[in-house]
């Protein structure tokens, strides 16, 4: 593998923090967006990332400084894919924009250029043709805040050349991940497949009124061992993507639970303010929530 350049394209909560965790690893990065409003706003998450960076990382002044040296800005496709080894793709996850966006980095990005998609839903199959390059085209998919949730899956499709995969997973590891290969497409992929499902269920015994958001979380954490219950976990990916998911399978299903579901988490928690960690406010409160009181798996 021999990337030093790195695009990525889009530069909201996971683009910024790909490209910046890229920088902090040493790499050349230049970010792209639509508008240079849009790149202001970026500026800003990078700015609250190099104090996540030092907070979480022990990081100095100067190892955050000189990764955000190392990142361009741009508004323009062509500039910003001018020398780039490796584009990674995170723009929302809207069919047509995608397709949209490959078919116009196919012509203005080198030869060599790698295009990455960190798509969480959607499969690389679905935009291999409109990339121009379907066998340098493959999915790098990232968890929230990735310094710390550090996994990188990797999921080719069947025209993937494995010399790019086999690539792919070098960079992985090159930017502090721990590469986890998918050798055939899932929706989902490995995280989403195992973690949706249990997130629906634990929203259904809410909806089914069977308990309460802390005696749930508390079961599983106490059962488990595991450090966040269901809408602990929730509060960090936040309620509008919960809502998402769920109003998508009610109108793919037509189940009227997902549909109760949808309205219960617009109606008492989005329509309210209460989007999760992000905002102070989700299934718990924060900066100080009842699952991290010293008492809370206590009977």
């Amino acid at each position: 593998m021999n990337y030093k350049h790195v695009t990525v394209a889009g530069s909201g909560v996971l683009g910024s923090q790909i490209a910046f965790q890229t920088a902090f690893k040493g790499f050349n990065v230049s970010v792209y967006d639509i508008n240079d409003e849009v790149i202001e706003r970026a500026k800003e998450r990078f700015m609250n990332l190099k104090q996540r960076y030092q907070e979480d990382l022990g990081a100095t002044q100067k190892d955050v400084d000189a990764a955000y040296e190392r990142i361009s800005f741009y508004s323009d496709l062509s500039e910003a894919v001018a020398d780039a080894d490796l584009v990674i793709e995170a723009i929302p996850e809207v069919v047509q924009s995608k397709m949209d966006f490959y078919r116009q980095l196919g012509k203005v990005a080198p030869e060599k250029t790698i295009f990455a998609t960190n798509s969480s839903t959607l499969l690389p199959s679905q935009f291999a043709e409109a990339t121009g390059r379907p066998e340098k085209f493959l999915a790098l998919h990232f968890a929230n805040e990735i310094w710390k949730n550090n996994t990188a899956e990797i999921m080719k499709h069947s025209g993937t050349d494995m010399k790019v995969f086999d690539e792919i997973i070098e960079f992985a590891k090159a930017i502090g991940m721990v590469p986890l290969p998918l050798h055939k497409e899932q929706p989902g992929y490995i995280l989403n497949s195992l973690l949706v499902p249990f997130l629906e269920a634990a929203e259904m015994l809410l909806l089914k009124e069977v308990a309460d958001v802390e005696t749930i979380d508390k079961t599983w954490m106490i059962a488990t061992g595991a450090p966040l219950g269901p809408f602990a976990i929730l509060d960090v990916v936040g309620i509008s993507t919960a809502y998402n998911i769920v109003q998508a399978k009610a109108k793919a299903t037509g189940n009227k639970d997902f549909k109760k579901l949808a309205e219960l988490l617009k109606t008492e928690y989005i329509d309210q303010g209460k989007l999760g960690r992000g905002t102070g406010e989700g299934f718990y409160t924060y900066p100080n929530p009842q699952f991290m009181k010293p008492d809370f798996l206590q009977g």
